[in-house]
C-alpha cells in the first residue's frame, strides 16, 4: 500500500479524536403531563363555549328573512298544489290565506307573505292572478274536456303547427287519462328521439292511403340508419334514380343580363309630321317652299 495514503489516514484519525463531540440531551418525561393538562383545559373551554352557543331551531329557520331557499320552497309547494287542484277539476281561484291553509303553511311570516303577494305569485308563469287578488293555476293550453282537446289538435294539424307534448296536455286538461282513453282512435302518439317525450297528433283519416303489404315490407326492411344523405343519393344514382336532386330548398336563379350589342344602332328617320310630307319640299340651298312661297 502507498505509504503516503497511510500517513494521511493516521493524520485523519488523530484529527477526529482531537475534535470534541456534543451529545443531544433527552427530553424529560415530566413535561408531558403538563401538555396534557393544557390540552384538557382547552377542550373543556371549547366544549363550554359550544354549549353556550344558541342552537338552530327549525322555527327560527322559517322566520329568517335572508333564507331564500325557504321562500322558494314555499312557492314551489304552492305551485304544485295549484297544479294538482287544476288537474282534479277545481278551477275556482283562491286567496293567499286560503292557499297557505290548504298547503299547511300558516306559520309563514309576514315578510314572506308580502314577497309572495307582490313578487313571487305575480311573476310566476304558472300562476294566474285575478283582479280581486285571487290566484289560480295557469295551464299551457285552455282546454277543459276532450272536445276542446280534439279541436286544438285539429287546429294544429290544419295550420301546420305540428303536435302537442303529452306532458303539456296532462298539465292542462283535468282528468286527462280519461279523455285520452276515449280519444284513442283520434290521436296518434309519436316518441321524440331526442328526449323520448311523447307528442300528440291529430289522426286525420282522410289522408290515410292503402299501401300494399309488399311495399310495406320493403320499406321496413331497408335500413338507412347508418347512411347520410350523400350516401343515399350516391346509391340512388347508381340504380338510375335521380329523384333526390329536386329535394331541398332551391336557390333563386339570378336573371341573365343581356350583353350590349357591339353593332351601332342604325339611325331611324323621325316619323313626326308625316302628314305634312306633301307640303314641305327640300332644296339644295336649304330653302323650303310651301305652296309656292320660298322661305330662306
Amino acid at each position: 500500500m502507498d505509504p503516503a495514503l497511510l500517513r494521511e489516514r493516521e493524520a485523519f484519525k488523530k484529527k477526529a479524536l482531537a475534535t470534541p463531540s456534543v451529545e443531544k440531551k433527552r427530553r424529560d418525561d415530566s413535561s408531558h403531563p403538563k401538555d396534557d393538562s393544557k390540552k384538557k383545559t382547552k377542550s373543556s373551554s371549547s366544549s363550554s363555549s359550544a354549549n353556550s352557543a344558541p342552537k338552530l331551531d327549525s322555527t327560527n329557520y322559517k322566520t329568517m328573512v335572508g333564507s331564500s331557499s325557504y321562500r322558494f320552497g314555499v312557492l314551489a309547494r304552492i305551485v304544485r298544489h295549484m297544479r294538482a287542484r287544476h288537474q282534479d277539476g277545481d278551477d275556482h281561484p283562491l286567496t293567499l290565506d286560503e292557499v297557505l291553509d290548504e298547503t299547511n303553511q300558516l306559520d309563514v311570516g309576514n315578510k314572506v307573505k308580502q314577497w309572495l303577494q307582490t313578487e313571487a305569485l305575480q311573476n310566476n308563469p304558472k300562476i294566474e292572478c285575478t283582479m280581486d287578488n285571487k290566484y289560480n293555476f295557469k295551464p299551457v293550453y285552455k282546454i277543459k274536456d276532450k272536445k276542446s282537446l280534439l279541436r286544438l289538435l285539429k287546429q294544429q294539424d290544419l295550420k301546420g303547427l305540428g303536435g302537442i307534448l303529452l306532458e303539456d296536455v296532462q298539465e292542462s286538461l283535468p282528468h286527462c287519462d280519461r279523455a285520452l282513453k276515449s280519444l284513442a282512435q283520434e290521436i296518434l302518439y309519436i316518441t321524440r328521439p331526442t328526449d323520448k317525450k311523447k307528442i300528440l297528433f291529430y289522426n286525420d283519416k282522410t289522408a290515410t292511403l292503402d299501401v300494399d303489404d309488399e311495399f310495406v315490407k320493403l320499406w321496413r326492411a331497408t335500413a338507412v340508419d347508418a347512411m347520410d344523405d350523400a350516401k343515399i343519393e350516391e346509391y340512388l344514382e347508381k340504380q338510375g334514380i335521380k329523384s333526390m336532386q329536386d329535394h331541398g330548398p332551391r336557390k333563386p336563379i339570378a336573371p341573365k343580363r343581356k350583353k350590349a350589342s357591339q353593332k351601332k344602332r342604325q339611325f331611324k328617320k323621325p316619323r313626326d309630321n308625316e302628314h305634312l310630307a306633301d307640303v314641305l319640299e327640300t332644296y339644295e340651298d336649304n330653302t323650303l317652299t310651301q305652296k309656292g312661297v320660298s322661305i330662306k
